[in-house]
């Protein structure tokens, strides 16, 4: 696993977006989220070492633009060249999560096709009304590859009417941070039983730092949100 951020910052957009990691990183050092700059690395998937070999080994999964949105509106001619380094390295594969993916048509390149092979989308919605917003757009675009992003997931959601076989991966997650909302366990267990019913595959990225199960609250610190998520044997994927 390969972390790729060609830019960094972005501006809050919803619910979802309230009490952003991001956000809670930079204040630390006293950086402004809310604006847009290219990063050093901007080139990595195509950079070679002194070897002449590519940086990044072929094989691996690039997880892309998660320190800002991949379809943020700053980044629209950075992006240009993006999708291109994406086109030569066929050999990787590229992930990517947008809030923004009713801006996704507009600005995909010209040879996209039906999708690049080597792309998959998620497409983030954490509370009913952003799955009635964004689902129906995601679905119609020219994808070969789509992920249901349900994090940090602030209510329960009914995502049956866009669960089909044009999803490969409903993830869900809880939000982190001091601030965190609290993610009820069940809204969890309801998504979880709608992908599975449908063959869809399922993944508990994380509890986040309030969990309600069961009628107790629970405080759950950061480093054990993963693994307490793990533990609950959630995960389902296709034999």
């Amino acid at each position: 696993m390969v972390l790729y951020n060609p830019w960094h910052g972005c501006h809050k957009i919803s619910d979802g977006c309230l009490n952003c990691y991001v956000y809670r990183i930079d204040e630390k050092y006293q950086r402004d989220s809310s604006i847009v700059t290219k990063n050093g690395n901007f080139n990595l998937p195509i950079r070679k070492n002194r070897q002449g070999n590519p940086t990044i080994a072929s094989g691996e999964t690039v997880y892309t633009c998660f320190s800002s949105d991949f379809l943020v509106e700053e980044a629209d001619e950075w992006r240009k060249d993006v999708w291109k380094m994406m086109k030569e390295r066929q050999d990787l594969t590229f992930i990517f999560l947008t809030k923004r993916i009713a801006r996704l048509g507009k600005v995909l390149p010209e040879d996209w096709g039906e999708g690049y092979d080597n792309v998959i989308v998620g497409c983030t919605v954490e509370n009913e009304l952003q799955a009635r917003l964004r689902l129906p757009i995601f679905l119609k675009l020219p994808l070969k590859h789509r992920n249901i992003i349900c994090e940090p997931l602030l209510e329960a959601i009914d995502l049956s009417p866009y669960l089909s076989d044009k999803i490969e991966l409903v993830l869900v997650g809880g939000e982190s941070g001091s601030e965190a909302r609290v993610c009820d366990y069940q809204w969890v267990l309801d998504i979880h039983k709608q992908a599975t019913s449908r063959n869809i595959a399922f993944h508990y990225h994380q509890t986040g730092a309030r969990l309600l199960k069961d009628g107790i609250l629970y405080k759950i610190p950061r480093k054990n949100q993963s693994s307490q998520a793990h533990k609950a044997k959630l995960d389902w994927s296709q034999p």
